[in-house]
């Protein structure tokens, strides 16, 4: 009863991934393409947890863990880069 329960939970997930995909590509502006980018990552860190638990095993929990910082990493960078032009500033010695 519980496997048909997760199942069904990665197909909820399947249906979100496709409307945030949807998102991303015709979002009518880059913060609402952005947030659809940082939901994929969500969605995908969520999934791999689910699985997880399907198998019964800790190691997906790594990947999660990985997925995460990825996707954290990227959205401040990318917003960092819509806000200011720039990702990394390079101090210059005078």
């Amino acid at each position: 009863m519980s496997e048909m329960i997760i199942k069904i939970a990665l197909l909820i997930y399947g249906v979100a991934m496709c409307l945030a995909f949807f998102r991303l590509l015709k979002g009518p502006s880059l913060p609402d393409r952005i947030v659809a980018f940082d939901t994929i990552g969500v969605i995908i860190m969520s999934s791999v947890a689910i699985v997880g638990v399907l198998y019964n095993t800790q190691v997906y929990l790594e990947a999660v863990i990985i997925i995460g910082v990825l996707a954290f990493i990227s959205t401040i960078a990318t917003s960092r880069f819509i806000e200011r032009g720039i990702i990394f500033e390079r101090k210059r010695n005078k």
